[in-house]
């Protein structure tokens, strides 16, 4: 019954992420783009802590950077503690691209809740408690 369930979450996971990847966010920024700007939204970070976050590899994490960084969205510094660190942050128009691309996911999915049932609605609404213990829960078996 579990790996049924979490296949069945998998794939609507799936198309869940998918459907958010094709609203027309932003000019700004692309969905991976976006995400990168979200890590920062309440903290700024490792290079290094933003490629595990989003399970990328050191170098594609860099060239994500430096194509934020180029528009103006993030900023890097050095690390006081250890110059071998690059922390980035968000800057104002990052944050602005951030809340923008927010905004038009958020419409997007309200005007899909909207075609739902009144029941369907507050089913998905029971769900989220679950859902974000599930997206919280810490790893096992060195799983990521």
């Amino acid at each position: 019954m579990t790996r049924q369930l979490a296949d069945e979450v998998n794939r609507l996971l799936r198309d869940l992420v998918l459907l958010l990847r094709r609203t027309h966010v932003t000019a700004d920024a692309s969905p991976q783009q976006l995400a990168v700007l979200g890590s920062l939204s309440d903290r700024d970070c490792r290079m290094s802590a933003l490629a595990d976050e989003h399970g990328v590899r050191l170098p594609t994490m860099t060239a994500q950077i430096n194509r934020l960084e180029r528009d103006g969205l993030v900023a890097r510094r050095g690390d006081a503690a250890d110059a071998r660190v690059v922390v980035v942050t968000l800057t104002d128009a990052g944050r602005t691209t951030l809340a923008d691309g927010r905004a038009r996911r958020v419409e997007a999915l309200e005007h899909r809740l909207a075609t739902l049932t009144d029941d369907d609605r507050a089913r998905i609404a029971a769900a989220l408690p679950a859902l974000s213990r599930l997206a919280a829960a810490e790893p096992t078996g060195g799983e990521r």
